[in-house]
């Protein structure tokens, strides 16, 4: 046995064999997004011969991932997060230390701990509500004493299938947007799913092994007024019989300059470690919602992944930075979507005019031109761009006008091609599992809604610290090393004081004049 080998694949070695009777290795799990699993070598990202970049490497030091065992092309993915080498794909959870397998075997069974700055965590209700259900599991096998005992990262609730169901278009005067915002976003709801749009005849096998490219729209939390505005991020895929979709790949962008209090790290990540990885799993603390077109082909899936995968090596190269305002998780997601020829239409900004004054305002009442920069760049950010919400209601509204052809605009390309080839669009509304953590609600949809919900006096927000996490200049890009900040006063607030002064000048003059 090599002796560089990692100590988790040491351990599975040498588990009793009827463990792996049932438990498959992560690349032999089916399909990865597109990609079929066994396309990737499990690895850590202290690895030294991984077809992925030293950039994206440098964040999963200690982090299970999933390396193409070939130099990428265009079509797939460099690196995925999984988080663990091991899956169970059909389990059932006994009691708090057992499981059963479905080969009949019962398993010694175990959690893995909080990460320390997170600040709830999995308790006696999220285990009421997932031992209803037969299970997904991903995490690892470990010796307990000589004895196997499997330690899960994520637990994914199998019911949460998408199946074919006669189509419920939208009534007249009913939205997306009602759909999320129903019982105050549905965090308690159980698991839902409508057809909006099917293309007739369509039986449910007909779907079989179709690409899908979907939205991913994440509510906001109920224990962090920095978290009104949601999560967004676009998905691909390829749909299954049985209705499991937990290995469709989110593409998730975060911040990579801090450390989330949750562990999570942006990457491209399989939908059950996306939504319910125990520590990071944004069904942990919000609801969240999903629009998933079927494809006749998988085309525009795999247009979009090969396009995003290169975004994501900017990202990590930081040659695009995370900016709350100007390149957040919408805004780099619905980018690439239009980079790739489908021109969603924008939905423009509330306007330099209130942006200048509220500038001024917070300058002057906070005392911090840096807070002020910030509240200017959220005023004049396009609205798609800026919130996750409005990025899911543009690009689903015109998913179903392109579905049935309603067009209004001129059709690119891809968007033709979408119309055509779409075979159905399925709304999903996807539950917060119960926990320590206060219940999300629906996200908001302009940042005047956020200022109406959050407290008006900032002092008493609710805020989860986080810590730096500086980037060695030497794994910086080119175009990173030569990005300029911009300026800590807008040129239009500029403007705006030397006409205010200007005008301050000559009246005096005036004044002074008419004495």
């Amino acid at each position: 046995m090599k002796k560089n080998l990692p100590m988790w694949l040491l351990i599975a070695a040498l588990m009793p064999s009827f463990v792996y009777a049932s438990a498959l290795d992560a690349t032999e799990d089916g399909y990865i997004g597109l990609i079929p699993a066994g396309n990737y070598r499990l690895t850590k990202g202290r690895c030294d011969e991984c077809h992925a970049s030293p950039q994206s490497l440098w964040y999963f030091k200690d982090e299970i991932i999933g390396t193409t065992a070939y130099r990428p092309s265009d079509d797939t993915v460099s690196l995925v997060w999984l988080g663990s080498s091991k899956v169970f794909t059909n389990a059932r959870i006994l009691n708090e230390d057992t499981i059963a397998l479905s080969n009949g075997e019962t398993l010694a069974f175990g959690i893995v701990p909080k990460i320390k700055t997170n600040l709830s965590y999995f308790n006696q209700a999220s285990l009421d509500y997932l031992m209803d259900h037969p299970v997904r599991l991903r995490g690892e096998v470990m010796d307990d004493n000589g004895m196997p005992r499997f330690v899960a990262r994520t637990i994914w609730p199998l019911n949460f299938k998408i199946l074919s169901s006669p189509p419920k278009p939208l009534a007249q005067g009913e939205s997306l947007q009602q759909l999320v915002r129903s019982n105050n976003g549905g965090a308690q709801r159980p698991f839902q799913t409508r057809v909006l749009w099917q293309r007739p005849p369509s039986p449910d096998s007909a779907w079989q092994g179709k690409a899908v490219i979907g939205l991913m729209l994440n509510g906001a939390q109920g224990d962090d007024d920095e978290a009104h505005g949601g999560h967004f991020g676009i998905l691909t895929g390829q749909y299954q019989s049985d209705g499991d979709w937990s290995r469709w790949l989110v593409n998730n962008f975060y911040n990579l300059d801090s450390y989330s209090e949750k562990g999570i790290i942006a990457a491209p990540t399989p939908a059950d470690k996306y939504l319910m990885d125990l520590n990071n799993g944004q069904s942990y603390y919000r609801p969240s919602y999903m629009l998933v077109a079927i494809m006749r082909d998988s085309s525009i899936p795999q247009l979009y992944q090969s396009s995003i995968n290169k975004v994501f090596e900017d990202f990590y190269r930081h040659n695009i930075t995370y900016d709350h305002a100007k390149s957040n998780c919408a805004g780099i997601s619905i980018d690439a979507l239009r980079q790739i020829g489908w021109k969603v239409p924008e939905r423009g900004s509330d306007g330099y005019l209130k942006a200048v004054a509220a500038y001024l305002y917070v300058a002057i009442t906070s005392k911090s031109l840096k807070d002020a920069r910030n509240v200017y760049n959220y005023i004049t950010e396009e609205s798609t761009r800026l919130n996750p919400a409005a990025a899911f209601d543009a690009i689903g509204n015109d998913m179903l006008m392109l579905a049935n052809q309603h067009a209004e605009r001129s059709l690119t390309l891809i968007e033709r091609r979408f119309s055509e080839s779409i075979e159905a669009l399925v709304y999903v509304q996807i539950p917060q599992i119960p926990s320590s953590r206060a219940f999300g609600q629906a996200p908001v949809y302009s940042f005047d809604e956020y200022l109406e919900r959050a407290p008006a006096d900032r002092s008493q927000w609710k805020i989860v610290p986080v810590e730096p996490r500086p980037f060695p200049d030497n794994l910086k890009g080119k175009a990173a090393l030569e990005l300029a900040k911009p300026s800590i006063v807008p040129v239009p607030v500029a403007i705006a004081l030397l006409l205010m002064l200007s005008s301050i000048v000559a009246g005096g003059w005036w004044i002074s004049r008419k004495l």
